[in-house]
């Protein structure tokens, strides 16, 4: 097992209960205490969890958030999309990112990869500049000297603790992004991707509008499902990332418009 797939199981079971002892944690990963020890302490130095003594707890602001971010439904999938998505990123590139579950691991994701050592050297300034409507991934990453977060402003909405509205169009209207990663609710292999909000879909457009190259993240579930407000049409989207849960027809019939499918 990798260190970052460690980190990544760690910061999973950190999840569920809320806090992890070194001894179980270890028994659990078939790995000794002494390397768990020092996987929380490295988490620890990128303030994803908060160290204690013989383990650690979860980090207030990573955690303290709507039910619609701690859901425990395709965890695993959604942890090996988003590690997926970050070894697709370029030191320097800047980054957009909407709200939801699966692109808040994205950027969790991110964290890890910036905290190797030999990428964070070779690369002056931040590793990553993020810009998102999302309040949560905001707080989480900008703590973290490896960034620059660019927060759109606009309106929260408290269900998704996501920013919307004129406001929020106005600072994408003045940004040009490398890569947008978008989060969505459905998928349709005629009508395009989808989410439940048309707000949300607004500025979910707008970031696929201002990025040279857009990166469609979600799991194998919302494959073939509606939601009530369209995003964009498939022929905007370049990448998806998803799991290995995908009918082998709709990749085929992504891959005939044109998109990359990564399954992982």
């Amino acid at each position: 097992m990798s260190k970052q797939e460690r980190w990544s199981k760690l910061l999973e079971l950190l999840a569920v209960d809320g806090r992890l002892e070194v001894e179980s944690a270890a028994a659990t990963m078939n790995v000794s205490p002494a390397t768990i020890r020092r996987d929380l302490d490295e988490l620890a130095e990128q303030q994803l969890l908060i160290r204690t003594r013989g383990g650690a707890i979860a980090h207030g602001v990573s955690y303290e958030l709507p039910l619609r971010y701690k859901s425990s439904r395709q965890v695993s999938e959604k942890q090996r999309i988003a590690s997926a998505v970050a070894e697709l990123l370029t030191p320097g590139d800047v980054v957009g990112l909407n709200g939801g579950t699966t692109t808040t691991e994205v950027a969790r994701a991110m964290t890890l990869r910036a905290g190797g050592a030999a990428e964070r050297e070779s690369t002056s300034g931040p590793m990553f500049t993020v810009v998102t409507n999302a309040l949560n991934i905001a707080s989480e990453l900008a703590v973290r000297p490896q960034f620059k977060i660019v927060v759109t402003g606009g309106v929260a909405r408290p269900q998704t603790y996501e920013l919307v509205g004129p406001l929020t169009q106005g600072v994408l209207n003045q940004v040009v992004l490398d890569v947008a990663v978008l989060g969505v609710d459905g998928v349709d292999p005629e009508l395009g991707v989808m989410t439940h909000h048309e707000d949300e879909a607004g500025i979910s457009r707008l970031l696929a509008e201002r990025a040279r190259q857009v990166v469609l993240v979600t799991d194998s579930s919302k494959m073939g499902k509606r939601a009530f407000a369209r995003i964009c049409g498939l022929d905007r989207i370049d990448v998806l990332v998803t799991d290995s849960g995908i009918a082998p027809d709709m990749a085929a019939r992504l891959t005939d418009a044109g998109i990359e499918v990564i399954s992982v």
